[in-house]
C-alpha cells in the first residue's frame, strides 16, 4: 500500500550569525567593516560576497552585515546536523583567517561570531527552515496545523535568552514574531513565509519555510527541531492532523509561552478553550505515535526522534530539567546561568548574567561556553567532528547538492568563469582570456551553443545527471566517471 506521507524530503537550515570585533574589551571595528574583514577570503575565492561551495552550500552576507549559511540539500537527519555544523566550522576558519590578516595591518584583537538571534540592539536575525512538501498539496491546510505545533515547539528546543530585567525566556525568536503566516520576512515577521520559491520543479514542489525557530548550538535540540517537524508534516499529510488546536491569536501565544519553561502558560484556541503549551504538544506527539502505530516503524533515526520527544515531555510534566541538561539549549544555558548566579550572588538582570548568556552562543572552540561543554563531553552529540569536518567539504551524495559541489569543484580548477544557484549551473561564455583548457577539455571540439547552454536541475532528489557528467569531463578533461573530487581552494 502507498503511504499516504512523504517517506523521502529535502531539509536545508540557513543561519545567520552576530559579528563583532573587540581589543582589549573595545569594539574596534563596526559590524559592518568586521563582516567585510570576514568574506575577504570569500571575495578572493568566488569574486563575490555571495556564492556556492564546494560541499553544495551557500555562503553570503546578508541584510544587516550578518555572515550568513545555507546548507546544501540534505535528505537525512542526522547529515542536516553535521552540514549545519559545517556552516560553524568553515566560519570559524574565516575569522581565524581574518583575524590573523587584521593583526598584519596593527589590528589587534577578537573577532567573534555567534550562533544566536538577538543582539544588544534588539534586532533579530534567524535561523531558517526548509522542507520539501508536495504542489499538489493546499498550503494553508498544512500551516494551520503546523502553526499551534511551532508557537509550542520552543519547550522543546528553544536557545533560551535572559531579558534586561532578568526575566528567562526559551526562545530568542518568539519576542520577534508578528504574523503566523505572511510572504513577508522583515518587517512583519511570520512564522512561516509563504513567499513561493520552491529552489525545484514549481509543477511539483514546494518549499515550507519556517523561520520562527531558534538558532541552536545543542546538535540534539536542531535534530529534535528539524525530526519533531519531519513528523508533523507526516501526520499532516496522512489527513490524521488534529482539529480544533487552532490558536486565536499565535502573536500574543507565542510570547506567552515562552515565558515558562515547563509549558504551563496557557494560550486561547479559536474555539475559546484555553491550553497549555505542554498539552499542544502532548496532543503532537499523540499524533505522531497513532500515526506510527497505524503505518509501522518511521525507520531507526525518526523512532528515536520520538523517544527524545517523549523524555522531553515527561521531563516537562515533572518540572525537572534534569534530564535535559546535556541535550536542550534552554536547559543547558539555565543551569549554567543558575550555577554562576548563585556562586556569584548575582541578581539575573547583571549585565554579567547577560554576557554569560551570549558567550554560550560564541562558536570559537575553547572560548564559546558550549563549545567549552562540548570539549567536556558535558552535552550529547548526533554527529562526529569528523563527519562535520567531511561535511565542510564534501556535499551530501544522495541529493542535487552532489551535481552543484562537483560542477563548482571543477569550474574552479578549470580557470573558467561560471553561474551557479540551487537550481542551475552554466558556464559563461566567454571563458577568460588568459584561460586554456586541458588538452580534450572544454572548448576540444564541443559545440559552443551546447557548451554554453545551462543546465537546470529541477528535481533536488536526483544525485547522478548526464549532462552534468558530460559538462564535467569537458571541464576536465578526465575521461567520464573519473573521481571529480578536489579539495576546495
Amino acid at each position: 500500500m502507498e503511504l499516504p506521507f512523504l517517506t523521502r524530503r529535502i531539509y536545508g537550515l540557513e543561519t545567520e550569525f552576530g559579528v563583532t570585533f573587540h581589543s582589549q574589551g573595545q569594539r574596534r571595528l563596526s559590524a559592518d567593516e568586521a563582516a567585510r574583514h570576514l568574506f575577504k577570503d570569500v571575495v578572493a575565492w568566488g569574486r563575490s560576497s555571495n556564492v556556492f561551495l564546494g560541499n553544495g552550500s551557500r555562503i553570503y552576507l546578508d541584510v544587516g552585515s550578518h555572515p550568513e549559511y545555507a546548507t546544501a540539500e540534505c535528505d537525512d537527519l542526522t547529515e542536516i546536523i553535521a552540514h549545519d555544523r559545517a556552516g560553524e566550522l568553515i566560519f570559524r576558519r574565516l575569522a581565524d583567517s581574518a583575524t590573523q590578516r587584521l593583526a598584519t595591518e596593527d589590528i589587534h584583537g577578537e573577532l567573534y561570531l555567534f550562533k544566536n538571534n538577538t543582539d544588544s540592539h534588539g534586532n533579530s536575525y534567524g535561523c531558517h527552515e526548509n522542507y520539501l512538501i508536495g504542489r499538489t498539496r493546499e498550503l494553508a491546510p498544512i500551516t494551520s496545523v503546523l502553526v499551534p505545533f511551532l508557537v509550542s515547539r520552543q519547550l522543546i528546543c528553544g536557545a533560551g535568552k535572559v531579558m534586561p530585567n532578568g526575566d528567562f525566556r526559551v526562545s530568542q525568536r518568539a519576542e520577534h514574531m508578528w504574523d503566523g503566516v505572511s510572504s513577508a520576512t522583515t518587517r512583519m515577521r511570520p512564522m512561516i513565509n509563504t513567499r513561493d520559491e520552491p529552489h525545484a520543479d514549481p509543477g511539483r514542489f514546494r518549499r515550507l519555510h519556517v523561520i520562527v525557530g531558534d538558532s541552536n548550538v545543542s546538535e540534539t535540540s536542531t535534530w529534535l527541531k528539524v525530526g519533531t517537524t519531519e513528523l508533523v508534516l507526516r501526520l499532516i499529510e496522512s489527513g490524521r492532523a488534529l482539529r480544533n488546536l487552532a490558536l486565536e491569536n499565535p502573536i500574543k501565544a507565542v510570547r506567552d509561552l515562552s515565558r515558562d519553561p515547563f509549558g504551563r502558560a496557557e494560550a486561547t484556541l479559536a474555539t475559546g478553550r484555553t491550553i497549555t503549551g505542554l498539552q499542544l504538544q502532548q496532543a503532537y506527539l499523540q499524533g505522531a505515535l497513532d500515526l506510527v502505530e497505524q503505518h509501522g516503524d518511521p525507520g531507526p533515526e525518526l523512532a528515536a526522534v520520538l523517544a527524545m520527544w517523549q523524555r522531553v515531555l515527561e521531563a516537562l510534566g515533572a518540572k525537572d530539567t534534569t534530564p535535559l541538561e546535556a541535550d536542550i539549549d534552554w536547559a543547558i544555558k539555565l543551569k549554567l546561568l543558575r550555577r554562576y548566579a548563585d556562586r556569584a550572588g548575582l541578581a539575573w538582570s547583571d549585565p554579567r548574567i547577560q554576557q554569560l548568556d551570549l558567550a554560550y552562543h560564541d562558536i570559537q572552540p575553547g572560548r564559546g561556553l558550549f563549545t567549552l561543554l562540548e570539549a567536556r563531553g558535558s552535552v550529547s552529540r548526533v554527529v562526529d567532528d569528523a563527519a562535520v569536518e567531511q561535511a565542510a567539504e564534501t556535499p551530501p551524495q544522495t541529493t542535487r547538492a552532489r551535481l552543484r559541489g562537483a560542477f563548482v569543484e571543477a569550474a574552479q580548477a578549470a580557470g573558467v568563469d561560471y553561474t551557479v544557484d540551487w537550481t542551475t549551473l552554466k558556464v559563461n561564455e566567454p571563458p577568460p582570456r588568459s584561460w586554456r583548457p586541458p588538452d580534450g577539455g572544454l572548448l576540444a571540439g564541443h559545440d559552443q551553443d551546447e557548451l554554453y547552454a545551462p543546465i537546470l536541475c529541477k528535481d533536488p532528489f536526483l544525485a547522478v545527471d548526464e549532462r552534468v557528467d558530460t559538462l564535467l569531463d569537458r571541464l576536465s578533461g578526465e575521461p567520464s566517471g573519473a573521481d571529480r573530487r578536489r579539495p576546495r581552494p
